[in-house]
Order: structure tokens, then sequence, then C-alpha cells
């Protein structure tokens, strides 16, 4: 936590030594979850950018967190990417590159794989938004419970019951009804 108080201090003065530690710091798991949700390279890195852009805004307003900086960054970014399924704005899902690559993998292994993440990335855009940010949150990214509560302005008691409907949710979309 002092860590990030000190990167909030430097933040506000607009130093740039410290923005930019912020950015090395926390743009990769950003743009991991960007990605995870989008399943667009170019869209994920668009949602660092513009999540980055609206922290430098809401700064320069006399705005921003005032603490839980990553909790904050990744509000944004959750906010950024809402927006873009609400205008429709995401592509189609393109194939995955490293179909393309001869790198010695089974390629039969390759496209399972790629299937099976397209089956998980559908099934995850059909769960609430706040569903489908405990899920990445908590099991993709690995925060834990205290965490995900302080990014989405909740009690732990509702990320726990969030992640108990999606987790059902998914297994009711993912697995057919006579396996279950």
């Amino acid at each position: 936590m002092k860590s990030e108080n000190r990167l909030m201090r430097g933040a506000c003065r607009f130093d740039s030594e410290i923005l930019a530690e912020i950015y090395d710091h926390y743009s990769p798991g950003l743009y991991r979850y960007a990605m995870r949700l989008m399943g667009d390279a170019d869209q994920a890195e668009d949602c660092v950018a513009e999540t980055f852009s609206r922290f430098l805004s809401a700064l320069r307003a006399g705005g921003g967190p005032r603490d839980h900086l990553q909790a904050y960054l990744y509000r944004v970014a959750h906010n950024w990417i809402t927006d873009q399924y609400r205008r429709g704005a995401l592509p189609s899902l393109p194939l995955d590159e490293a179909l393309y690559l001869d790198d010695g993998t089974d390629t039969l292994q390759t496209v399972a794989a790629s299937i099976e993440q397209e089956r998980v990335r559908s099934a995850l855009k059909l769960l609430t938004p706040d569903q489908r940010q405990v899920i990445v949150l908590k099991f993709l990214e690995g925060w834990t419970n205290t965490e995900v509560a302080a990014t989405l302005h909740k009690t732990e008691g509702s990320v726990k019951s969030l992640q108990h409907r999606a987790v059902a949710a998914l297994q009711r979309i993912l697995i057919p009804e006579n396996q279950r």
C-alpha cells in the first residue's frame, strides 16, 4: 500500500517518472484483462491507452483515485470495454494467428484450444458485466475478493455472490445438462 500511495502522490504532481512507472506496472495486466474480455489485440491496446488517457484527464481535473489505484484503473478499463460492447464496436473475433505459425505444435490441438477459448469467451459475453469482471479478475488475474470488491465498489459478500452466480451460469452454458 505504501508503494501505491507513493505512486498516487507522484501522479498528482504529474511526475513523469512516476507516471511512467504506473504505466509500466499496470499496463501489462490491463492489456491481459482487456484481451481476455475482447479477444482482439488492437482493441486491447486501445483499451489500455484510453484507460491511461482517462486517468490523466481525471488527474488534470483534480479527480482520479485517492487510494486503490489498481482498482481504479481496472474500473476505467471495464467501463470502456462495456461501452464498446454497447456500441457494438467490437470486431468479430479473428482466427488466432497462432494457427498459422509452424512452430512444431500439433495443429489439431491448436485448433481445438482456439475453439474452446472462443466457447469460453462467448459464454463470458452472456454474463452480466459485473459477473464477467469477477470471473476474469478472480480466476484469470488471480485477484483476491478484497481487490475485486474495491474495483467493483461492492462488499466482499457481494463479490462472492456474483462469483457463485457467474460460475453457475457458466456451467449451464458450457456443460451439457446430461453431463452435469
